[in-house]
């Protein structure tokens, strides 16, 4: 299964959001990361949402880049936000209930 996921960095107040087979292994991949480009700057990152996408990896692409391509932090907002139904292009995610640290 791939997954959406949504990482937070409280130091700096910036969201990142990415596809994933395992995102909980991926935010450890983030936080011990010392080099990447975006995500090794605004460190530590904590997991706010995850969503269940499709078995194909290229569905999750999809989603990722339609949401990426919004540059929308209150489309992310509203994504993280436990009341929110999406719609649309976006109605093939599901939320997975619970977050693991």
């Amino acid at each position: 299964m791939h997954y959406i996921y949504i990482i937070y960095s409280l130091s700096t107040d910036k969201y990142y959001l990415g596809h994933s087979s395992d995102p909980w292994k991926r935010l450890g991949q983030h936080n011990s990361n010392e080099v990447d480009k975006f995500t090794g700057k605004y460190k530590p990152w904590e997991l706010k949402a995850i969503f269940q996408v499709s078995e194909k990896k290229g569905d999750a692409d999809k989603i990722e880049k339609f949401i990426k391509k919004q540059k929308s932090r209150n489309l992310i907002l509203q994504l993280i936000n436990i009341d929110f139904i999406p719609t649309g292009v976006l109605a093939q995610l599901v939320r997975v209930p619970h977050v693991r640290n």
